[in-house]
């Protein structure tokens, strides 16, 4: 693992191939996380492996490890989603 960060403009238009939703970026970590779906898309050579066979479905735990440490860290979603109304 190193801390070469991928380019903010790259992060701005990834999005998880199943849902279409925004991801966590752990950069320590290299990888994305979409925590609707628990599943975690590795990083390898500062390309993310954005293939749904390649990802990797975390258990209950690990998923609350990455949640807890991106509030911690300030960690926020590559995205915000714009097309989604709130619900009344």
């Amino acid at each position: 693992m190193h801390d070469m960060a991928l380019d903010p403009r790259l992060l701005e238009i990834l999005a998880c191939p199943e849902d279409k939703g925004p991801l966590l970026y752990f950069v320590d970590e290299d990888s994305l996380y979409n925590p609707r779906l628990k599943r975690r898309y590795a990083i390898r050579d500062d390309i993310p492996i954005m293939l749904i066979d390649e990802a990797e479905t975390v258990s209950e735990e690990e998923h609350q490890r990455l949640l807890d440490k991106a509030g911690a860290e300030g960690i926020v979603p590559t995205f915000e989603p714009d097309d989604v109304e709130p619900r009344r």
